[in-house]
């Protein structure tokens, strides 16, 4: 049964597409059966991992309105061996519309899930940058939830949100919806405001942040353009490296009794794997800490 991690954060820009597209490839490449979701109507997505734009007959807004099945949709060996994709389009921003008198309507996509879940090892969703009904179905289908967070200015304030809107979706649609971790993403180490952020983010959730942070890189900027996942586009980079650090860490968070394995590009050898955990709502809002960043960006 496939692990389905629903990648979201509601401020655009924090590189969460980028960590769809990049963690999806990683994964295949280490032959986990992997199915990205592209439930962003950008669908960015989609054409990141080499999809071409408005070839697409049936995407993942039939799906949710119920037109058509995940098996009417779904690119098999997109790139990879095992890696098969969900597309989405512009339309898909219709579907929260259409969804609004349906019975159910939060529960579209756990019920569509159901019938491909046994195939995969891991289901990534690309939500979209909002906490509308579209995110809602996807929190609502997920077993667990990857935050990216970019390592800049006020990065932290808008995860209380994010979290509360988790807490609401455990309380009345899904309460097993457990935190996967948070990425640190555009990461610069020569920035004091990029260490301040990370510090941060690791004393607020502890374990829960991932140990690889990915880093500003040129060439995991351009991949998009082509089509490619940063892999493909350039392995060598340590765009690339990162990510595929990030999938190593993913799959020993999900195999009991593992340890981050050392790597060269930020894991603490040694460290306990925390797995997913739950979402403590008893912790003081994320915004309070936003503030405290602002001495540090006068330094640079």
């Amino acid at each position: 049964m496939a692990k389905v991690v629903a990648i979201a954060n509601q401020k655009g820009g924090v590189g969460k597409t980028t960590t769809a597209v990049n963690l999806a490839a990683s994964l295949a490449v280490a032959e986990q059966r992997t199915l990205l979701i592209d439930g962003d109507p950008q669908g960015n997505a989609s054409s990141g991992i080499g999809l071409e734009r408005g070839a697409h007959q049936k995407t993942v807004y039939d799906v949710l309105i119920g037109a058509a099945s995940f098996d009417d949709i779904i690119k098999q060996a997109v790139q990879f061996k095992h890696l098969a994709v969900a597309p989405a389009t512009a339309d898909l921003a219709a579907a929260e519309v259409e969804l609004v008198d349906q019975p159910e309507r939060e529960q579209a996509m756990r019920h569509a899930l159901a019938a491909v879940r046994d195939r995969y090892d891991y289901i990534l969703i690309d939500c979209p940058p909002s906490l509308g009904l579209l995110t809602i179905n996807m929190l609502a289908a997920a077993d667990t939830l990857l935050i990216p967070v970019q390592c800049e200015y006020y990065a932290l304030e808008g995860l209380s949100q994010l979290l509360n809107t988790v807490r609401l979706v455990q309380r009345s649609l899904n309460e097993s919806l457990s935190l996967e971790g948070v990425l640190l993403t555009m990461y610069d180490a020569r920035l004091n405001l990029s260490r301040q952020v990370a510090s941060d983010a690791r004393e607020y959730f502890g374990n829960q942040v991932f140990e690889t942070v990915i880093p500003r890189n040129i060439r995991l900027a351009e991949a998009p353009s082509f089509g490619k996942p940063i892999i493909l586009y350039d392995v060598a980079s340590i765009g690339a490296q990162s990510y595929v650090s990030v999938a190593r860490e993913l799959i020993a968070r999900n195999s009991p009794g593992t340890h981050t394995q050392p790597t060269e590009h930020g894991e603490r050898p040694g460290s306990e794997q925390p797995g997913a955990q739950p979402i403590d709502p008893g912790e003081a809002p994320l915004s309070d800490h936003a503030p405290e960043l602002a001495d540090s960006s006068a330094s640079e």
